[in-house]
Parts: C-alpha cells; structure tokens; sequence
C-alpha cells in the first residue's frame, strides 16, 4: 500500500499513466519478488476489502489506492469497536 501512495518514486515509468490506471500487477510481482499468482491474489484481497481498485487492459490489470477508503477506514474502525 505503501508503494501505490507514490507509484511514480516507487516504480518504474510504464506506458499506460500511473496516474490513471495505477501500477501494474507485474511491476508490484517484481518489486515484492514474489510469483505473479501471489500478486495478484494479494491484490485481489485489498481489492474485496475496497482498499485499492483496479483497471484491467488488454491482459493486464492495474491498481491504485482507493483513497476515499483508506481516509475512511478510522471513522469505520471506531464505529465497529
């Protein structure tokens, strides 16, 4: 999650605009040095749990935080204690 805050210092430039799409699965792969199974599964996770979204081209699939969440998640963590 860390990484997607500033996908521009933490990733090399891709074609499609970070910006827009968000970081491809197979740059996060890279990066985490785990299988591309792992990723995306991973990703998949944060993104059932509505912490990122992701944007699917062609036969790649992108993510970026979902910022709105993540500014939400202490107001969702005191209601649920």
């Amino acid at each position: 999650m860390g990484w997607l805050r500033d996908p521009a210092d933490h990733f090399a430039p891709q074609a499609d605009p970070v910006e827009e799409v968000g970081v491809c699965v197979k740059q996060i792969q890279e990066k985490a040095g785990v299988s591309q199974s792992t990723a995306s599964q991973f990703m998949s996770v944060l993104q059932r749990a509505g912490l990122v979204e992701s944007t699917r081209i062609g036969q790649w699939t992108y993510y970026r935080r979902n910022r709105e969440r993540i500014a939400a998640l202490p107001g969702l963590l005191s209601a649920s204690l």
